[in-house]
Order: C-alpha cells, then sequence, then structure tokens
C-alpha cells in the first residue's frame, strides 16, 4: 500500500473496535480522507490526542484498498486549544467542520476548501468579539465555493434592488413581484448584514455589528438557505443558534 504525506484538520472521529477510531479529515492535497488510526484509545497509544476534532495535523498515511486508509504517524500543527474552553467558539468551529464535511468529497482535492476551513479556525482561535459572526461568514463563503451563494442585495431572478422577500428555492432575495407564494419577508437589515459578512474577511467577521433582532432574522434566512442547498440537516446550527441567544 502506498504511503503519502498530508497535512489536515480532523473533522470528526468514531470509535472502532475496542481500541481504534475512525477519523476523518480535510486534507490540503488529497481532499477529504477517512482513515483507521489504530491502538489510539489505549493509554499508551502514539497518537495520544493528536487526533481530536479542530485539530491541524500533520500525517503519514497508508493508502487502502477500499474506502479506509491508515494512519501511521501524526504530528500537532495547531491545537487550536481556544475552541475547546468557550461554548461560543466550540459552537462556531463545530459548524465549520460539519459543513465542511458534508461538501468534501473524498479524495478529492479541494485546496480552497481546505484554507477556508484553516483560515476560519484560525480566525476563531483569536477569540472574536462575535464567534457566530464567523462561523456565518465561513458558510456564505463556503456556499459561494460550492456555486449557491445567496442573492442578497439584488433579486435572483430580475436584478432589481428592490428585493423585500426570501426564498432558498429561487437563490434567495426576491422581489415582489418574482417571489413564490412560500417566499419569506426579509428586511433590508437582515439582507445587507449577510452581504456584509460574506465580503468580509474571516478575521474581520466577529467585529461585524448589528442589532438582537437583525441578527435573528439573518441567523434564520442563512440556515434555512444552507440546509437547503446543502441537501442536509447539520446538527450544529441549533447549537450555534443558542450560542448566538447567551
Amino acid at each position: 500500500m502506498p504511503l503519502y504525506k498530508e497535512q489536515g484538520v480532523v473533522l470528526r472521529a468514531h470509535k472502532l473496535g475496542e481500541a481504534d477510531k475512525i477519523v476523518t479529515v480535510m486534507t490540503q492535497g488529497s481532499g477529504k480522507v477517512r482513515a483507521v488510526a489504530k491502538g489510539i484509545r489505549k493509554t499508551h497509544s502514539r497518537f495520544g490526542a493528536r487526533l481530536e476534532p479542530f485539530t491541524h495535523v500533520s500525517l503519514m498515511v497508508y493508502r487502502g484498498r477500499g474506502a479506509l486508509d491508515t494512519v501511521s504517524q501524526a504530528e500537532i500543527i495547531s491545537p487550536f486549544m481556544e475552541l475547546r474552553r468557550d461554548l461560543g467558539l466550540f459552537a462556531a468551529g463545530e459548524t465549520m467542520l460539519e459543513a465542511t464535511d458534508k461538501v468534501a468529497e473524498e479524495h478529492e482535492r479541494n485546496v480552497r476548501l481546505f484554507m477556508l476551513l484553516l483560515t476560519g479556525l484560525r480566525a476563531l482561535d483569536t477569540r472574536p468579539a462575535d464567534p457566530a459572526a464567523v462561523a456565518e461568514s465561513f458558510l456564505l463563503k463556503l456556499l459561494s465555493l460550492s456555486g449557491f451563494h445567496p442573492a442578497l442585495t439584488a433579486c435572483a431572478i430580475c436584478g432589481r434592488p428592490d428585493a423585500t422577500r426570501f426564498a432558498s428555492g429561487q437563490g434567495g432575495a426576491v422581489c415582489s413581484d418574482d417571489a413564490d407564494p412560500d417566499a419569506g419577508y426579509a428586511s433590508a437589515e437582515a439582507l445587507g448584514f449577510l452581504a456584509t459578512l460574506g465580503s468580509t474577511g474571516l478575521l474581520e467577521a466577529g467585529d461585524v455589528e448589528a442589532d438582537t433582532s437583525t441578527r435573528r432574522e439573518s441567523r434564520g434566512l442563512l440556515f434555512g438557505f444552507t440546509e437547503y442547498h446543502l441537501e442536509r440537516r447539520m446538527k450544529s446550527l441549533p447549537i450555534l443558534a443558542r450560542s448566538l441567544s447567551t
């Protein structure tokens, strides 16, 4: 089995048998990789805590003949410890990990997605004023990478600037003439806040301010749009919403 070297961010890990774990890693050069870390749950494992979610690691991996590779060596590049100490930071980081996991394809190189995730985690590690805003900015950028960026400044159908409705199935903001019957109301403040988050760098997104009502409305629009276009429920979004309310 060929051996390859990679760096990546651990997205998740779950138990396998009595002593092993399967880890899912978003790597820079090989896309999403699922690999077995043998003996990791033993007291004297050579891996220790190096393959926990959020950790940025350097790996040596044997490519498997089936669906799973095998980790032979792991070294920590950055542990992102701040994300494990604060609920708001953890919720925002977990949203990034889950969204990346749902979008990334196994063994399909996606350097832009890897760098987006790494930048997002680095932004959270600085303890921004509003971690949820960083996660929401990350979601907007991830949607753009996936070809699903929502229309926010003009109608997704005709391009008119006076869009006051929002429909995930129509691509985001729409004007009253083009809106489907189930399109909901969207305020200019909420759309403007999302547009600002989408255009602001992840390291600065945590400083973008809005009142509570605008934050609540924009969150609902973005979360619904994200799940609609990813075609999956995201378990982390309710946790992120609760962290925003505290």
